[in-house]
């Protein structure tokens, strides 16, 4: 079965998205034509959105690891923490996140030897809310569930002509009828938060390596 681009997502024009948001937004083919190992492991899960980012200069050999320890060293987003707070407020009251992921409903159990030699982080290692399931050079993944969603997060640093490309593939699998009304209540917090945690990382970047090719 092939990745259903946008099966749970209403897809028409945000009527106040802002230009700096649709160009942080890209097409599902483009992130698809993508060598990645998660197109092969989420091949029957929804694709829900990409988001990107280009990322200038930085040299040759960059990877995902670079990534994550920019994400770690840069200052804290106060529009993030603002809303992964009001989420996690929300999830106390309501229960949302009582149940932990049973081994059985994770991808983890899928993982070939290869993925779990190759991956650079333990696979299964807690980051947060998520669990890392492998990170490559090129490419991690993580997953996430509670009683709105069961998620994945892609992240994926390809090389352009003036840098570097990072996406963010979003990938939803519906666990309840909370499903469609938490998403559709979450989209206008998403698209701000999305952004705003792309800004920080290419402020990062421009910090660590400027634009130097």
């Amino acid at each position: 079965m092939a990745i259903h681009a946008g099966t749970i997502q209403n897809r028409r024009a945000h009527p106040i998205e802002s230009d700096t948001v649709r160009r942080m937004r890209a097409s599902p083919a483009e992130y698809l034509r993508l060598d990645l190992r998660a197109h092969d492991l989420l091949r029957d899960v929804p694709l829900y959105d990409v988001s990107i980012v280009d990322l200038p200069g930085g040299g040759a050999g960059r990877s995902v690891a670079d990534i994550r320890a920019l994400e770690s060293a840069a200052a804290p987003s106060l529009v993030a923490n603002t809303i992964y707070g009001l989420r996690h407020f929300l999830g106390r009251v309501f229960g949302w996140d009582r149940m932990p992921m049973r081994p059985e409903d994770s991808l983890l159990s899928r993982l070939s030897e290869r993925d779990r030699r190759d991956s650079e982080v333990t696979p299964g290692t807690p980051v947060g809310s998520f669990l890392l399931l492998y990170q490559f050079p090129g490419e991690a993944l993580s997953e996430t569930r509670n009683a709105t969603v069961h998620g994945y997060v892609c992240t994926a640093l390809a090389p352009t002509a003036s840098g570097y490309r990072l996406y963010w593939g979003i990938y939803v699998i519906p666990v309840s009828w909370l499903t469609r009304p938490y998403l559709i209540a979450i989209e206008p917090f998403r698209r701000i938060l999305y952004p705003a945690m792309l800004r920080r990382i290419r402020r990062a970047w421009l910090v660590a390596y400027g634009a130097t090719a």
